[in-house]
């Protein structure tokens, strides 16, 4: 650093109102990596949590000066580039020491706040994340996005991000007493979803009524873990995904599948940044992949998952994260007046897995229409069809099931997580996936802070005057 750049740093510090002993020590020389873990964390720590203490000490974002503004991105520009150091040395290191050598499986929302109590600075702490949480998303500093680069540097690196997959994969620790309750009584509720047994079929209801059955903190974990007891079930040969009958005016009574992210919720700072981790490595994967066991590798070479055949009920609409659903499902049933769009254009962020999966039916040009240009795909058309393999009228369509499930179930269902895998195999490993997820985790963090996601859900959603 020149004196100039140290002088030029000084007036804006000052200006901010920043205390100057904590500029100087923070600003005083750049930490390197020695190759020795101790100390580097104990130096790069001390460095970091002096940055979040200056920022902690700033106004709201809203309310920065110009002076305050400048300083808060040059602290944020410093310490995350030194985060991204000690993480491209470290993360081995790191993720074992959170792990117990690979001894046990932490999913992505414990990891990340466990990485902040054994690396204070690395990622945001709950006092941090509280502050932040009182805010709307375009009034955030944008925290969170220290967790991404964390989750990212892990799912890079090929055996700490595949322990990572394997954590996710695994049945959420509520689901074992879950599936007992199911095993005797048939029926269970959960926040966002409910579980009925029709038959040899375990039927997964997504429920938001208010929302149009969309997807937000407050269903994630209801519907993942109704995902993992339809998984886990034994009286069901095949299990079934559909939304349930929703309250908007426009739609009152009618079913709808689902309008994907709650936008509304987004907009007003509700959804955190590892719910879209959360989300596509939970219960969008186990739906493709099936449940885990603690004692095998969910990689297709192993074979160490548990699963059956998924089969969705497409009323109205899959927008968003409901149609990138709908990639992950053996078979797709689709009212004639049903569509399917991937909105990411006009939200601002990266479809969940779609990139990596919408392809495979479409093909390259309509999933670039669909993901860049937001190009609609009505069900009962030659593109539509390319994703749902039955359209019925929308009067039909339980008696359409009826028919999908007896054609799954009538000869029994032997081979069908044998044929699963064996199609996952030469199409989707799990190595590839976590590849995939890789630049996700990184790219999603930077797109969830983006004022061009703010400006979309104000110029396409009318956010700003929407109640959450």
């Amino acid at each position: 650093m020149t004196v100039a750049e140290g002088t030029l740093r000084g007036d804006v510090f000052e200006q901010a109102g920043l205390p100057r002993e904590a500029v100087v020590d923070w600003s005083g020389s750049e930490v390197a990596v020695t190759g020795d873990y101790r100390r580097d964390a104990e130096d790069f720590s001390r460095q970091w949590r002096i940055g979040t203490e200056m920022l902690m000490h700033l106004p709201p974002k809203n309310s920065r000066s110009e002076a305050q503004a400048a300083a808060a991105a040059e602290i944020t520009r410093r310490d995350r580039a030194m985060r991204q150091k000690f993480l491209g040395a470290y993360v081995e290191t790191i993720y074992r020491r959170l792990t117990d050598n690979l001894a046990k499986f932490v999913r992505v929302e414990h990891l990340v706040r466990d990485a902040a109590l054994v690396l204070p600075g690395l990622v945001p702490n709950d006092t941090v994340l509280a502050r932040e949480n009182t805010f709307q998303q375009q009034h955030k500093d944008g925290f969170e996005i220290d967790q991404g680069l964390l989750l990212s540097s892990v799912l890079g690196h090929a055996a700490c991000g595949m322990h990572l997959c394997h954590a996710m994969l695994l049945p959420r620790p509520e689901a074992f007493e879950r599936a007992r309750y199911f095993a005797g009584r048939g029926k269970l509720e959960f926040e966002g979803a409910t579980l009925e047994r029709h038959g040899k079929a375990a039927v997964v209801t997504m429920r938001h009524p208010r929302f149009l059955n969309s997807e937000d903190e407050s269903t994630v974990d209801g519907l993942e873990t109704a995902i993992d007891v339809a998984t886990l079930d034994p009286a069901a040969d095949v299990a079934v995904l559909r939304g349930d009958t929703v309250e908007h005016a426009k739609y009152r009574g009618r079913r709808l599948f689902s309008a994907g992210i709650n936008l509304t919720h987004l907009y007003h700072g509700k959804i955190s940044y590892v719910w879209y981790i959360k989300r596509d490595m939970g219960l969008v994967n186990k739906l493709f992949r099936g449940v885990a066991r603690a004692d095998a590798s969910p990689d297709e070479l192993v074979g160490g998952t548990i699963e059956k055949p998924w089969v969705g009920v497409v009323d109205g609409f899959a927008i968003g994260g409901g149609c990138q659903l709908l990639l992950v499902l053996d078979y797709v049933l689709a009212a004639s007046d049903a569509y399917l769009t991937l909105p990411a254009r006009k939200e601002g962020i990266i479809p969940g897995a779609a990139n990596l999966r919408l392809w495979r039916f479409t093909g390259d040009r309509i999933a670039r229409q669909a993901i860049l240009y937001g190009r609609r795909l009505d069900c009962d058309t030659p593109e539509g069809r390319l994703i749902c393999d039955e359209i019925a009228p929308p009067a039909s369509i339980d008696s359409a099931l009826e028919t999908v499930i007896d054609g799954f179930t009538s000869s029994g269902v032997v081979s069908a997580a044998g044929n699963r895998r064996a199609i996952r195999v030469s199409e989707e490993p799990l190595d590839t996936f976590r590849r995939y997820m890789a630049v996700y985790a990184r790219e999603q963090a930077y797109c969830h802070f983006s004022t061009a996601l703010i400006a979309n859900l104000e110029r396409h959603w009318n956010a700003q005057n929407r109640t959450p």
